[in-house]
């Protein structure tokens, strides 16, 4: 009976296994037959997340290098954060009405430019003006800073509805294996110099983030755009010519046709009104549970790397590969909740696993070792950030494609406002030698957002998909 038992259990686990398979074939092939600017945007950001995953481990440690403390650093990344809000509302507007392209092309080439200025005068007035625009050390898996609404919009443009939250989770995956590689890379980077300065190790850093911003910027260069108010004229062309054959059959009167066309416009106009109205309250809501959520994120997330190194003593050999182990295992979470999100809607695949991700949260500053407070920030990070797709697809689907730009902006500052003052909250607790008392507020921030984030979104779920 034992043995029987024992073999169904393995063939459940296989089962498992090969169905855990299935669904990373099914989603490469998917990738594969998007279109090519889908692509194209897809892999920029991954090669973006490459450069962003070593940044994100090894950036707060070069500052400790140059004998930053942790109120510092953190003001840093506050800096970072607020610079991006303040961009990213004009420039999601913008990129609606002039196109996502040139703003994508100018985040490249002005990082590329930035970066080799900080390699050449790495003094820290230009290192706080670079790192602030372009936000580096805060881990944006692949995000292009300020002009991520832009980037976003165009790639939510450009995919068919229905594939948009499993395309989405895919992108997000691919975001996470990059930053997984950019974490291995950052263990080895600050040993590629012969030198014993500490500050000098870091420069590999710095070249890594210029070359892919010089491959980005000459991919996104090469890419055509059809905007969506194009898209949108001719589709209106379209039913314009269908209106006129169905007047044209029409056995009335010239003044029946002058008063029908006439009575018609009021009509539109209350339900453009209606339209933008029901859109507002959606993303006013998303604001709201937004803030709260990135502000418990904010207090801690960033600032990982320097409180392992103050807790345990550890540096970027131990931290990368904690780092890159959580990615990797991340990206491959990532693609099942894409299969969630089709199975069970978007609203479960954003709330179950961040249910599981505050339990392990609370838990990691508790730790006595090392090696246990790794493992808890992986299995954490994993649950958490696996959602990110499903809530970036919910984002966008709320409005219609010619409002993607300013939605997308304005999900983005709800998120990256708080998320900057965060890091200045984590960083004064830290530096004062309080380093669980950021954990209990990130806890206790991001237990609001899970119970908000289904009452105040759960009636626009039909809705966002």
């Amino acid at each position: 009976m034992n043995v029987l038992t024992s073999s169904n259990h393995s063939l459940v686990k296989c089962k498992g296994a090969v169905s855990r398979v299935r669904v990373v074939i099914e989603t490469w092939r998917g990738i594969g037959r998007l279109n090519p600017v889908a692509k194209t945007l897809i892999l920029t950001r991954f090669m973006r997340s490459i450069a962003q995953g070593a940044m994100g481990v090894d950036f707060t440690l070069y500052l400790r290098a140059r004998h930053w403390s942790a109120p510092e650093i953190g003001l840093l990344l506050m800096a970072g954060g607020l610079i991006g809000s303040l961009l990213s509302l004009w420039i999601g507007i913008s990129s609606d009405r002039v196109g996502r392209r040139r703003f994508l092309l100018v985040y490249e080439a002005g990082l590329a430019l930035g970066t080799l200025l900080v390699i050449l005068v790495p003094s820290a007035t230009l290192l706080v003006l670079v790192g602030g625009v372009f936000g580096f050390g805060r881990g944006a898996n692949g995000a292009s800073g300020p002009f991520a609404p832009a980037e976003q919009a165009w790639l939510a443009q450009v995919i068919d509805t229905k594939r948009r939250g499993s395309v989405f989770s895919a992108n997000a995956g691919l975001q996470f294996a990059g930053m997984g590689v950019g974490s291995l890379l950052a263990a080895g980077l600050p040993h590629v110099l012969p030198v014993k300065d500490g500050v000098m190790s870091y420069l590999p850093l710095f070249f890594l983030t210029l070359l892919v911003a010089v491959i980005n910027a000459v991919q996104i260069y090469r890419m055509k755009e059809v905007r969506a108010d194009t898209q949108s004229s001719t589709d209106a062309v379209n039913r314009s010519h269908q209106d006129e054959k169905i007047l044209a059959a029409r056995d009335s009167t010239l003044e029946d046709q002058i008063f029908n066309k006439f009575d018609t416009l009021p009509d539109a106009a209350e339900q453009e009104r209606s339209a933008r109205r029901r859109e507002n309250g959606a993303l006013l809501r998303l604001s709201i549970v937004n803030m709260i959520n990135s502000l418990g994120v904010g207090v801690i997330a960033p600032l990982f790397p320097y409180w392992f190194n103050v807790k345990f003593g550890v540096g970027p050999e131990a931290i990368g590969p904690v780092y890159a182990v959580t990615f990797f295992l991340t990206a491959a979470s990532s693609l099942l909740v894409g299969r969630l999100s089709r199975t069970y809607g978007l609203m479960r695949a954003v709330v179950i696993p961040r249910i599981a991700g505050l339990a392990l949260l609370i838990a990691i500053p508790f730790s006595m070792n090392f090696s246990v407070a790794a493992v808890l920030y992986v299995l954490r990070s994993i649950v958490n950030r696996s959602s990110v797709g499903a809530r970036q697809a919910f984002g966008v689907g709320l409005v219609r494609d010619s409002r993607r730009g300013f939605a997308s902006s304005l999900n983005a500052i709800s998120w990256t406002v708080p998320a900057a003052f965060g890091p200045a909250l984590g960083g004064m607790l830290i530096g004062i030698g309080s380093l669980a008392e950021p954990f209990v507020a990130a806890f206790a921030l991001q237990l609001a957002y899970i119970v908000l984030f289904p009452l105040l979104l759960r009636r626009y779920t039909t809705e966002a998909v």
